[in-house]
């Protein structure tokens, strides 16, 4: 089986050196390593020689936003073009545990036609990135998602599903079709994958043991600074499945006075608060 691990990148330049580094350290590596930087000419120029060496694609902002369905699918159909039976995708800010793609690539031999998620530990501020083997225990795992034991499966629910590291075999990506490119900028377009997914039958498997560490950098919450995007986002996501998603944010920035509920549209709008 031919894996592809791919990463899509708009700075945070030293959590892709870290990613890179563990994969090279890897007890499965893989056999490919497709990065596709979102106008970043850094990542561009990037050339470790180190295996897996990076295959690095580039994409366009799209009218200033980062177009993160667009580079997976550019990443994915040069995989899959590169002879890829598997494709891994892993956040720049996530570090893969050592077993997480031999995880996948054992799970997919059983549930090839499955959506296969790892679990995600989140490291805290003060974490030595020099003692890899102290992540685990470190790490803060959300205890809403499934964490299966090592060699163990859990059959999920697709809205628990996150890109953050997921596997799907090439097969199913083409079933799936993709991430629907009209997203653009931050959320919704994951949660459109997986309803994309459910609709096609395949289900979520949660995969014990292919774990990954998500480098801390600082957050907000609710993702003000997002606000734009997700109503954006958001609004496309309901005119194609009915409902709209990510309502936890929504109702905190309603609480917020950030946007507000226009029942004549059926939509949310923004606001002349300021940020």
């Amino acid at each position: 089986m031919t894996t592809a691990v791919i990463t899509v990148v708009s700075g945070r330049h030293e959590h892709l050196l870290r990613q890179h580094q563990a994969l090279v350290s890897s007890h499965a590596t893989p056999d490919l390593y497709i990065v596709v930087a979102m106008d970043d000419p850094w990542v561009t120029q990037w050339a470790p020689t180190d295996e897996p060496a990076p295959q690095i694609l580039s994409v366009p902002l799209h009218d200033g936003a980062l177009p993160l369905a667009t580079a997976r699918n550019v990443g994915a159909d040069a995989a899959i073009a590169a002879g890829a039976d598997l494709l891994v995708f892993l956040d720049v800010d996530c570090i893969p545990s050592p077993e997480m793609v031999n995880r996948y690539t054992v799970a997919s031999a059983q549930y090839s036609g499955a959506l296969l998620c790892g679990p995600v530990g989140y490291l805290p501020e003060n974490t030595d990135y020099d003692q890899p083997a102290e992540f685990g225990s470190v790490a803060h795992f959300h205890s809403f998602r499934p964490r299966p034991q090592p060699g163990e499966i859990d059959v999920g629910k697709h809205e628990l599903f996150w890109s953050l590291s997921f596997a799907v075999s090439a097969q199913t990506w083409r079933t799936i079709g993709g991430f629907h490119e009209q997203y653009r900028g931050y959320g919704a377009e994951d949660t459109d994958f997986a309803v994309t997914a459910q609709r096609a039958g395949v289900e979520v498997v949660w995969v014990g043991g292919a774990d990954a560490f998500h480098q801390y950098h600082p957050t907000t919450s609710p993702p003000v600074q997002h606000l734009t995007d997700i109503l954006r986002n958001g609004s496309l996501f309901a005119s194609r499945w009915g409902y709209w998603p990510m309502q936890g944010w929504l109702d905190a920035f309603e609480q917020r006075e950030l946007v507000t509920w226009d029942q004549h549209s059926d939509t949310y709008v923004r606001t002349e608060k300021v940020l």
